[in-house]
């Protein structure tokens, strides 16, 4: 059982596991509730039981990212451990070798943004938007979501979310390919999310693993490498002398 109960899991027929996202009120991410998720990613990840993953949120909000009130007083090891735990938790969603899928009703910004980028099918809301704010707080990309966004997002995506930090709409998203389905109301998310998880949890498994394996290897190679080489700890810290002030500006 994940700490406190920040994790939902609920089985759902033919193999389909829901994974709910619970950290109230906006699944804000903390180092242990990243270590939380990345235990229960490796873990539905070996189980036989589990044909497909889908993700979803509890709130209105799929994840606002970092609780900026809180990042703003990050000593040097909070920093180090928020930085670990983005490059481990999302790491361990986009090398499981289940089909993972995204619900996203609400907003997903900032690093919360990386539970849909790592996911290998999105679904999305007419309510959902889409965005990368960290040039915004000050603060640069850790390796295990930065290779992650230059693996799933197109040289213009990534221009554009990554160096404005302005959100973009679910419609908008959808014609990018950024999500893959969209439809027209909230409450349709979660049952299409489930649908879609279906379809692929009816591919031959171990096909599927390797074939994933096959377009991602060289990405989690490269960010295993960093980790190795120090990208957990970057040295100085992960904030830089524009940060508390530009967190303190969106805070507002």
């Amino acid at each position: 059982m994940a700490s406190e109960n920040w994790l939902n899991r609920v089985d759902h027929p033919d193999g389909i596991t829901e994974l709910q996202l619970g950290r109230a009120p906006v699944n804000a991410l903390s180092p242990e509730f990243l270590m939380d998720f990345a235990e229960q990613m490796r873990s539905l990840g070996r189980d036989d039981q589990v044909k497909a993953i889908v993700l979803s949120s509890q709130f209105k909000v799929f994840s606002a990212g970092l609780d900026l009130k809180e990042a703003q007083d990050f000593d040097l090891a909070q920093q180090h451990a928020i930085v670990e735990g983005l490059n481990v938790g999302f790491l361990e969603q986009f090398a499981c070798p289940k089909p993972v899928v995204s619900a996203v009703g609400g907003a997903a910004i900032a690093g919360g943004l990386f539970f849909v980028l790592a996911s290998d099918l999105r679904v999305a809301g007419p309510k959902a938007s889409l965005g990368l704010a960290e040039v915004r707080v000050g603060a640069n990309f850790p390796v295990g979501p930065l290779e992650i966004a230059r693996a799933t997002l197109s040289y213009d995506m990534q221009r554009r979310l990554m160096l404005t930090g302005q959100p973009i709409d679910a419609a908008t998203a959808a014609e990018a390919g950024v999500v893959d389905v969209l439809v027209a109301s909230t409450e349709q998310v979660l049952p299409t999310a489930l649908a879609e998880a279906r379809k692929l949890a009816q591919l031959p498994p171990q096909t599927y693993a390797s074939i994933k394996a096959q377009l991602r290897d060289e990405v989690i190679a490269k960010i295993n490498a960093a980790m190795a080489a120090g990208g957990n700890a970057p040295e100085g810290g992960w904030f830089g002398a524009e940060t508390r002030a530009a967190m303190q500006k969106m805070i507002g």
